[in-house]
Formats: C-alpha cells, structure tokens, sequence
C-alpha cells in the first residue's frame, strides 16, 4: 500500500492528512513516478487554504522527482528506470508514488539529482521566464528583489547576477542578509526595518529600478510601486502576505508609467517547445554553476504540516524539499 498527503476541507497545515491508497497502473499517456523527492512551494499553501481553489477531497504539491516505474500506452520519450520531475499542473506530488501524465515531465539530466530537481524546478523556471522572457533583464540594469533569501529570491539574485544585472534585494529578518549577499545582492534592504523604497532611490540616485520582483504580495506593493523607475516593470507572482487586490490603474500613472503583470509559470511553459527551452536553459544555468540548489530544509512528506507551518512563518531559508 502506498501513501499520500491529502485535505479534505481547506484550511490551516492541520487539514493535511497522511493517507493510504491503492495506486492503479498507468493509463494511455501516464507513466508511474516513484518519488524520491517533493518540493515545497508557497502555490501548496495557496492550495491548501483556498487561495487557488482545487476539487475537494485533492491531493496536494505540484512539484516532485523520482524514478519512472510503468509506462502506459502510447507514452514516448520515456522508459521505466529513467529519472523525470514535474512542476506540475496536477496536484500529488507529496506521495511515495503517483501516475503522472509523461506530457507534463521532463528528462533529468544525469547530473542533477531528484533532490536538486525538487529544490529547483519550479522555482528555477519560474525565475527563467520571469528574468528572460517576461522582463527580458539587461547587463548593466539594477532590479529589485523582495525576499531575496528565499527559495525563489535566491534563484533570483543569482540568476540576475550572472547576466550582469545589479541587484537590490529584501529580506525580513537580520539572520538572513548574510545568505542574501552571499547568494550575490549588491545591496541588502531589511523590509521590516528599512524604507525600502527611500533606500532603493538613494542607491539608484533617485531613478528607481527597471524592474521589480515581488512575490511577497498585498505587504509590499506599494513599496513596490514607489521603487520602480520611471516606464519600469513590476513583476508581481506571489501572494505571501496576501492577494494585491483594488489596483488603480492611475497608480501606474502617477509613479511614472508603470508596467505591471501578474504572471503564472503555466503559460509561459505551454508549448513542447517552451518547455524544453525552459527546462534546457534552467539546466545550463545549473551546470556551469550560475545558480546552486540551495537546500535550507528538509522535512520527511509526513511531516508536511510542519514545513507548511514554517513556509508561512518566514522560518525557512532557500527552498525546502520533503523526503519518502
């Protein structure tokens, strides 16, 4: 008998119930996943409570590596014995085995490992199409990165550095400036302390950034409105604090001809041939060591509920992984 992670009402961590089940064998398009690693994401919390809705009772995680068990019908690419991961969309991955659709997986190469995977590919292609696809980054530009000691932030920073961008970025406690320079900040901001935006001018020289990344969400948007330069670009594509709800589009106006977007990972990795440049360039970056897997916690899946806890009480550094 194999086992799962599940809610059948949203809610607190509480709801998340360790449950047995019986998986069938793979259907026409499916292969079997056996996980050897999940990863935690602030997209399970929003799941969890509701943010994001999900039929109801749902698995839970979107993002998971491990070893292909069974092929169903009609599934090409993939054989037993290789090793894939996900991002996702399905919901599951906190599971010790799952059938997964083979459309949805890629091909790990033989040097990343499941716990890399699970601790970079979400978060790692989240990063690519934000930096090089929606905000198209250039040598020379300073951004500005909210919580840049997080899972996401840490991807970030280093991702930015390595094409030549300057790098302001935010974080909530005084523990974590050392990990944010290290990861490669130019310029480290304590949200809870600093006047993030007074700050962010004084270094720019009263321009402001070209772009911001904002993932915390309802807590720093206006302080990411008033941060950004003129005709700049505010990604904003996390809700940590809470949704940004009653934008104004004269907001943008009157802080010097915003852009903003809210983006989601799923339409910029629609196509075969989006994902595979996607996942291919996450892959190079990791290679040639431009980014790392920066592991901070590890919790058993069973323990799911615990690291829900920590997730959202800002408790966790880099990303977090959940073991079988």
């Amino acid at each position: 008998m194999e086992r799962m992670m599940r809610f059948e009402q949203t809610g607190g961590p509480e709801v998340l119930q360790w449950v047995d089940v019986d998986v069938r064998a793979p259907e026409s398009g499916e292969v079997r996943l056996r996980t050897e690693a999940a990863g935690l994401n602030f997209i399970d919390v929003y799941h969890r409570t509701g943010v994001y809705p999900a039929e109801l009772p749902s698995g839970i995680g979107v993002e998971g590596a491990g070893v292909i068990e069974a092929v169903g019908e009609g599934v090409t690419g993939f054989a037993v014995g290789d090793r894939a991961a996900t991002f996702g969309p399905a919901l599951g991955s906190y599971a010790t085995v799952r059938n997964v659709k083979a459309e949805s997986l890629f091909k790990l190469p033989q040097n990343i490992d499941s716990e890399t995977a699970a601790a970079v590919l979400l978060k790692g292609c989240t990063v690519e199409f934000m930096v090089e696809r929606a905000a198209r980054v250039q040598p020379g530009w300073t951004v500005l990165v909210h919580s840049a000691a997080g899972g996401v932030g840490q991807i970030a920073v280093a991702w930015l550095k390595a094409i030549g961008a300057t790098v302001i970025g935010t974080v909530g406690h005084e523990a974590k400036v050392e990990k944010a320079r290290a990861v490669g900040c130019d310029h480290v901001l304590l949200s809870r302390q600093d006047d993030v935006a007074v700050r962010v001018r004084e270094i720019t020289g009263g321009e402001g950034v070209r772009v911001v990344f904002d993932g915390i969400g309802k807590a720093t948007w206006e302080t990411s409105l008033a941060s950004a330069a003129r005709r700049g670009l505010i990604i904003s594509y996390g809700n940590a604090s809470g949704s940004v709800e009653g934008v104004k589009l004269a907001a943008l106006n009157q802080h010097g001809s915003l852009f903003v977007t809210r983006p989601k990972l799923f339409d910029y990795y629609v196509t075969p041939e989006e994902r595979a440049a996607g996942a291919a360039r996450l892959f190079e970056m990791l290679e040639n060591g431009a980014i790392k897997a920066e592991i901070g916690q590890r919790f058993a899946i069973q323990d799911a509920a615990e690291a829900h806890r920590a997730i959202e009480g800002g408790q966790t550094t880099g990303s977090t992984i959940l073991l079988p």
